[in-house]
Formats: C-alpha cells, structure tokens, sequence
C-alpha cells in the first residue's frame, strides 16, 4: 500500500517502523563447508591484523566449552593459533579489539550456569593477561558489547543462563579504558532488561536491539535504540519488521546497520539479513543461494565484504559464507508499507 506524503510524515514521527518493500541481492558465496575448527556456537569473533578470528564457544550444554583460538586470512584456510586458552567461560562471552589488542570477557563455563567478570586481553592470541579478577559488573553471560569514543563498554545479560528473572536479568551500562577499571554509566537504562541481545556502532552512536528472556518463559524483543554517550538512550522503535529475535548478528556494511539470522521459540531459526539506515525503516535482502538458518553464529565485515561462520543450524556447522555488494550499491529505494 502507497502511503501519502503527510500520513508517512505523521507515522515516522511517532516512531512507527516501516519496511521498504523486499530488495534481491547477490547470492551469498560459501568459502568453506567445513572450517577446521569444530562446529560450533555461542563463539568469540572479531577482525584482528587482517584476519577472522574465532575464540571457544559452545558445544552441548553437558560438554566442556572449548578454549581454542583460530584464524584465518581468507575464511578458508584457518590455522589453530592456541589449544587451551587460560579463559574457562568462553560460552557468549564478550569479544573486541580495543587499543591494538584482543578481548575476551565475562561468559558461561560448561557445563553448568557459573558465570564469569574477568577481563582479559591479548596481542597475538595465543598469550593472554588477566587485566582484572573482577570487573565492576557482576558475573554474567551474553551480555552486549561494543568499542565507543575510545571505551570498552558492557551491558545486560544475565546473572543466570536457565533463570531470566527481574533479578538476574541486568539493563546496566558500564564502561573502561583499560579493562581493569570500570565506571558504572548507567544503573537502569531505560531499556528493558535483557540478554542475548546486539549491540553496535552506527553513525557516531551506539545501538542496542532485540534480545530478550529465554529460560524459564521466553520473550523475545524487536525494539531498536541508541545513545550518543552510553547515559541517554533514545527508542527508535519499539518493534521492527523483523520478527522478534534473540541470538542473532548484526554488522555495519554499505553505510547500513544489518541484522542477520537468529532465533525465536515461535518460529525457530531465522535465515533472513535486514538493513536499514536510519533504524526505523526497514528493508529484508533476499538472494536465492544464502546460508541455512541458523543463530549464534559470526558475523563480520572483512575485505569489503559481509562474512558468517558456524552457528547452530540444526544441527551446529563450520561454515563460512560472504556477500559482497557492489561498491556503489545504494540500498532499496522502494516505497515504504506499513508494517507486518
């Protein structure tokens, strides 16, 4: 339905969200069925002197969660960089590079729910330093993470991976140069509590969406927000086109914030990829050859393409897919419906 100049004006205003109609986009290009690393999800990933970098994950909730580094130049061939790393909760731990260096922090220890706030950090992958016993933050898994206006910052997650509760759920915002000391930015942001959620950097401004509770009662989110400095946060709506999601990736590609893949007790595993630029209007890109739904996979962006490896597909793979776009490529300029 074509919407008129005023209506789509008075809409937008109340922050309503829009999908501009579906665009078709290139096939996605499979690297590699089979990484050398085991299958595998929940991991560690970042870009990191010119290399894709995984770092433990998730194997089965019974099965002890692997304490390997890898990388690879090109997403095919992978070289084992350490086999038993010195962090023992590297299920949905944060990962980042920050000051020329790599991070790993916080996250689960199989089996079992013990939760970690330890920071570490390392220069090549394979020595790693304890930065801090002890964070400010409490002990906790998939909690969201970025690097801003040159901080590391931490926020939400959960206390308990099997109990989401007002009590073990967090919406606290901290921050630290160094990883050893951490100011408490925010006690409650105006966010709802949340774990397994995405946040990212995007036009000067950290965001944050989607996420939710999982175990005992699961309630997944689709709300979108941002914040200039981590204190205020604005909602930029409430619910997106994309179906509410957790365990899901995100990206900046193009001069556009993406969300891929993901999960719903609803509907299961999520194969789709959104991008929008103003995190309001929403577009889905659609290709005929693409990656088999999955969540909790890697997501980057390396050598001007979009990269995804592993996850749980159902069941858990090493894959590794990309999707390039051409460098002049402009996104959708199709005329906004309203919302599903």
């Amino acid at each position: 339905m074509r919407l008129n100049t005023v209506a789509l004006s008075t809409l937008l205003a109340l922050g309503t969200p829009f999908c501009a109609f579906g665009e078709k986009g290139p096939d996605w290009v499979c690297e590699t069925r089979e990484a050398a690393w085991q299958p595998r999800d929940s991991q560690g990933e970042f870009v990191y002197e010119n290399h894709l970098w995984i770092l433990g994950g998730w194997f089965t909730p019974q099965t002890p969660n692997p304490r390997d580094v890898w990388k690879s130049p090109d997403g095919k061939v992978w070289t084992q960089v350490l086999e038993m790393a010195p962090w023992e909760h590297s299920d949905l731990s944060a990962a980042m590079v920050f000051k020329n260096k790599m991070w790993f922090m916080g996250g689960r220890k199989l089996p079992g729910a013990e939760n970690s706030n330890k920071v570490w950090s390392s220069s090549d992958g394979e020595n790693w330093t304890l930065e801090s016993e002890s964070a400010g933050w409490s002990p906790r898994v998939s909690a969201s993470y970025v690097v801003f206006k040159d901080r590391m910052w931490i926020m939400g997650g959960t206390e308990d991976f099997y109990n989401d509760t007002d009590e073990t759920l967090k919406n606290d915002v901290w921050s630290s140069t160094d990883g050893k000391e951490w100011k408490l930015e925010v006690e409650q942001a105006p966010w709802p509590k949340r774990t397994h959620a995405q946040a990212i950097v995007y036009d000067d401004k950290m965001w944050l969406m989607g996420g939710g509770r999982w175990h005992p009662e699961t309630v997944p989110m689709n709300d979108v927000w941002n914040s200039e400095d981590g204190v205020t946060w604005n909602r930029l709506t409430e619910t997106a086109p994309w179906d509410p999601r957790m365990w899901f990736s995100t990206v900046v590609y193009r001069n556009r914030l993406w969300v891929l893949g993901g999960w719903s007790k609803e509907n299961g595993n999520f194969g789709d990829v959104w991008y929008t630029k103003d995190g309001k209007e929403w577009t889905e890109l659609s290709s005929e050859k693409i990656w088999t739904k999955r969540h909790e996979h890697s997501a980057y962006v390396f050598q001007d393409k979009i990269w995804i490896a592993g996850g749980h597909a159902e069941p858990l793979n090493s894959e590794v897919w990309s999707l390039e776009l051409p460098a002049d490529w402009h996104g959708s300029e199709g005329s906004p419906v309203q919302p599903k």
